[in-house]
Order: C-alpha cells, then sequence, then structure tokens
C-alpha cells in the first residue's frame, strides 16, 4: 500500500487514520492534510501522525485519500493537480462527487477509485462501496480494498449504482437512529424510564444486528421465530403495515437516491 496520506482530517478522514493505525500501519507511514492548525496539532499529538501541506503529501504518498467536504473540493483539485506524481492513486470519500470530476481536474491516467462509506467508520463498522476510474487496476482496487477492510467491510459496485448506495448505506445509519429514537419515545409513552428504554432498546438493536450478520436465514425468517399467532409482535406488525412504514420507507429510499442524483449532476 505505501505511504497513505488523507486529504481532509475530519472525523471520517480521523476514523480512517486510527482504523489503519489499529490495523498495524505505523505512524511513519501515513500523513494527513488539515487546514485548522489546532487541529492538526491535536490529531498529530494524539495518533502520532505527521501534519504536512498538501504538495508534501503528494510528494510524499503512493495513496491520496480525498476526505474533504464536497463543497471544498475545488481548491483541493486545484493544489493538486499540478504536484500530483504519475501513478499516485486518488481515492475519493466525497458524498456525491462523480469520479469524472477528479479525472477531469487531475493530470490525465490519474487512477481513480470512488468510496462511499457511512458514519460507523468511527467504531470500526464501516460500509463502504467502491467504484473504479477509468485508470484504477485490479491491483490498485485490492489496495482500497485492504485499506477500508481496517475499518468495516467493502463491496465493489458500478459507479452508476453509486447515488443508490448513498442512499441505502451512505444515509442508512441516519434511518436506524431515527427508528431507535422513535422506539425509545414509545417506551416512555408506555410507562418506563428514559434510562431503562435507552438500554433495551440499544441492546435489541445491536444483538438483532448481530443475528442478521451470523445468520444464514432470511430477515422474514428471522421476524416471524419473534412472532408469535396471536401474540404481541404480530398486534405490532399489523399496525406498521396499517401505517404504511414499508411503503414509507420504499419512498425515503427513492427520494434519497433521487436527491443523491441532484447533488452529482450538480458537481458535473
Amino acid at each position: 500500500m505505501g505511504v497513505v496520506a488523507v486529504l481532509g482530517a475530519g472525523k471520517i478522514g480521523e476514523a480512517l487514520l486510527s482504523g489503519l493505525l489499529a490495523a498495524g500501519r505505523t505512524s511513519d507511514e501515513l500523513l494527513f492534510t488539515e487546514r485548522h492548525p489546532e487541529r492538526a496539532a491535536e490529531l498529530t499529538a494524539r495518533l502520532g501522525v505527521a501534519a504536512v501541506a498538501v504538495a508534501d503529501a503528494a510528494a510524499r504518498a503512493e495513496v491520496l485519500v480525498v476526505a474533504v467536504k464536497p463543497q471544498d473540493i475545488a481548491p483541493v483539485l486545484a493544489e493538486l493537480s499540478p504536484v500530483l506524481r504519475p501513478g499516485t492513486l486518488v481515492v475519493t470519500l466525497c458524498a456525491g462527487l462523480p469520479i469524472a470530476l477528479f479525472e477531469g481536474a487531475l493530470p490525465e491516467g490519474t487512477p481513480v477509485v470512488r468510496v462511499m462509506p457511512n458514519t460507523p467508520m468511527l467504531v470500526g463498522e464501516a460500509m463502504s462501496a467502491m467504484s473504479p476510474g477509468t485508470h484504477a487496476t485490479p491491483e490498485q482496487l485490492a489496495t482500497v480494498e485492504k485499506m477500508l477492510a481496517a475499518v468495516g467491510r467493502v463491496v465493489q459496485v458500478p459507479e452508476s449504482q453509486q447515488d443508490a448506495v448513498t442512499a441505502l448505506s451512505g444515509s442508512g445509519p441516519a434511518y436506524f437512529f431515527f427508528l431507535v429514537e422513535a422506539m425509545i419515545d414509545a417506551g416512555i409513552l408506555i410507562g418506563l424510564p428514559r434510562a431503562v428504554v435507552a438500554e433495551l432498546i440499544v441492546q435489541s438493536a445491536y444483538g438483532a444486528a448481530l443475528m442478521l450478520r451470523e445468520s444464514a436465514d432470511h430477515p422474514v425468517l428471522l421476524r416471524e421465530a419473534v412472532t408469535s399467532p396471536a401474540g404481541t409482535t404480530i398486534s405490532a406488525v399489523r399496525e406498521l403495515e396499517k401505517h404504511g412504514v414499508r411503503a414509507a420507507l420504499l419512498a425515503a429510499l427513492e427520494a434519497a437516491r433521487d436527491r443523491a442524483r441532484e447533488l452529482a449532476a450538480q458537481a458535473d
């Protein structure tokens, strides 16, 4: 993998650096850029990774991970383009920004891989989807997969599916947080203390996620195993169906995908 430099040390950039360190990379093999000096000093003190200028990162790194906010990408690419060495792998974590934007702004032949991670990267459990650009080789894709495996799981998809990925897993944690929030409110409504409700719901969510991960059964079968005839669960499921929760989720994901497409079109 060589030296990895993260351009933009926000939460996702920091999470990637921490994950790579936890996976066995040494601080000498990592670099980062950060426009706020106080933030740069704090990260260097805590992680032992050097903060450098964009030009230094481009000169020293084999892999450049662009983790800035999408609205900040233009000045970063303008600064990076004249100093980028041929063959340097550029990995973009910028939501909604197409590969063509990077290939058009960077020197001809630059290998680019687009990645849509999500915020569970902060706890080493990200779900990331990667898409290769025109010049990315299978070996470079394997490098990106190995890097992302340090902070969760990764799949490869065509770039045409990235907007759907953004809607499903990129925004996905927010849907689960929303559901948990609603369940906590419901628990309080039916008479339980907030602290007790939060413990019950969060652990139930965690356990259910592990069952989904470790079981070969379809989610329908796992749900049916909890659903006794004429019992409490089927009564609750009936109310969820009556209020159109399934249809609302389908509509929500379509809306998120459509918005992702709009943002991508604005970036072109």
